[in-house]
């Protein structure tokens, strides 16, 4: 397999990122959807949040290598057989996930950091906080967070349910693509 997308399929990089982010997403969601409902007696109180806190810096980062790797090895041409309503959902199918990961990374950076503190990233290196004093700041952040993570999560279905229908009903290469065939 080659490193590269070419016109006609992903390359190793692309593929690699594209479930990366996918599995860091849902893992995400389920962690976060777990450890809203922890007790401040929980054993996992703290360390949960933290978790979630540290695998989302390394998404963002992740994201930032995903979104420089499209420029340098743009993706495959659409399939011929694809018409210009799904060329078009597409585009803007993805363009919703990209932004949506990155106002979802940006409100709970603003949720974290919203009393001044940090983010401690595994310990290894702080995340700092520079955006403090926005009204409401944790509140707000928190809704647009919640919100948009049962969007993107609920999309993210939809984009998968796509793919089957282009592999299954379709019989096109659309999902093959993304596992380098």
């Amino acid at each position: 397999m080659q490193w590269r997308n070419s016109s006609a399929r992903y390359g190793a990089v692309s593929i690699l990122l594209h479930w990366l982010v996918a599995l860091a997403v849902f893992g995400l969601f389920g962690l976060g959807y777990w450890m809203v409902e922890l007790d401040y007696y929980s054993g996992w109180y703290k360390t949960a949040p933290d978790i979630h806190k540290s695998i989302g810096i390394l998404l963002f980062f992740v994201m930032l290598v995903r979104m420089l790797w499209r420029g340098f090895s743009p993706s495959p041409s659409s399939l011929p057989e694809h018409g210009r309503l799904t060329r078009l959902g597409s585009k803007f199918g993805h363009a919703f996930l990209y932004l949506g990961l990155f106002v979802l990374m940006l409100s709970g950076y603003l949720i974290s950091t919203a009393e001044g503190r940090g983010i401690s990233v595994f310990g290894l290196f702080e995340v700092p906080a520079t955006l403090t004093s926005i009204p409401d700041q944790e509140d707000i952040a928190g809704l647009v967070h919640e919100y948009l993570a049962w969007a993107l999560v609920v999309f993210a279905g939809i984009h998968a349910l796509a793919a089957l229908k282009h592999h299954f009903i379709d019989r096109d290469r659309t999902l093959l693509r993304m596992f380098g065939r």
